[in-house]
Order: C-alpha cells, then sequence, then structure tokens
C-alpha cells in the first residue's frame, strides 16, 4: 500500500515503480468524492491513475483491482510532519487514520527528517504509524 508523493512530500515514485518492476502488488489510494474515506486499487502502471478529488493521481477503478484484504502487508502513510511515537500531521481530513484503524500490517510513516518532531498534538482517532521513515534515520515507534 502505498500513495503518490505530492511535490511537498518525500517522493514514492522509485519506490512504486521498483516494486511494480519486481512483480510486488501494489495499491494506492482513491479518495471517496462524497466522503472522507479511501479504497485501495492495485495498479500495474502508472498508466492506471488519473486526476482524482484533489487533484492527485488517483486509480481508475475500472483498470484495477479493488484491494479487500488489509489483514497484512506494508502501508507507506503519507505527512507533513511525523513525532517519534510515530504520529503525524497530515491535511486534516482524516482519510488515513480511518483507514489505518482497520489495517493490520506493518505501517511506515515517510517524511522529510526537518520535519520531524518530539511530540505532535494528536486526538482520539489519531493513530501512530510502526516506523518512522526519513533520508536521515529511521525510528520503531513500538505502536
Amino acid at each position: 500500500f502505498a500513495y503518490i508523493s505530492q511535490p511537498i512530500e518525500c517522493d514514492t515514485s522509485a519506490i512504486i515503480a521498483d516494486a511494480l518492476e519486481k512483480g510486488k502488488r501494489v495499491a494506492v489510494p482513491k479518495c471517496h468524492k462524497t466522503s472522507n474515506e479511501m479504497d485501495f486499487y492495485f495498479i500495474k502502471s502508472y498508466d492506471d491513475l488519473s486526476p482524482g478529488k484533489y487533484g492527485i493521481l488517483e486509480p481508475v477503478p475500472e483498470r484495477c483491482e479493488k484491494a479487500v484484504d488489509f489483514s497484512c502487508g506494508l502501508c507507506l502513510v503519507p505527512g507533513l510532519s511525523f513525532d517519534l511515537q510515530g504520529y503525524r500531521l497530515g491535511f486534516g481530513k482524516g482519510y488515513y487514520d480511518r483507514f489505518l484503524s482497520d489495517f493490520g500490517g506493518t505501517t511506515v510513516g515517510i517524511c522529510y527528517s526537518k520535519c520531524t518532531m518530539g511530540e505532535l498534538p494528536r486526538g482520539t482517532f489519531d493513530r501512530a504509524v510502526d516506523i518512522v521513515l526519513t533520508e536521515k534515520f529511521s525510528n520503531r515507534t513500538g505502536s
């Protein structure tokens, strides 16, 4: 499970390309138009994507298989900032917190080291990632 990065985020294009080249299954999110929820779809290439709700490339459902098993796997989680406990500051809509509440695999938050904090404010529904990964360090959070 990956995300299509935006210019402000760590670039995931090489990670996705490498995984696809190695024959791994890669699922990326598609945001619902009427709610703050998302579904993940398996893609075979960037040709399976088109601009979605926020102008972000999203899978075209007619070309992709919908992911339904979230009991295991690796999920790359975007964030503007992460703290050392694995909590994140996102764009404020709660898409990933909702998704992560039912995800049973390993979660990895990716951001630049200068965007990490000792501690971020958090709410009741915020979900921590298992690992925070930057270009300079990784931190297993124990969540």
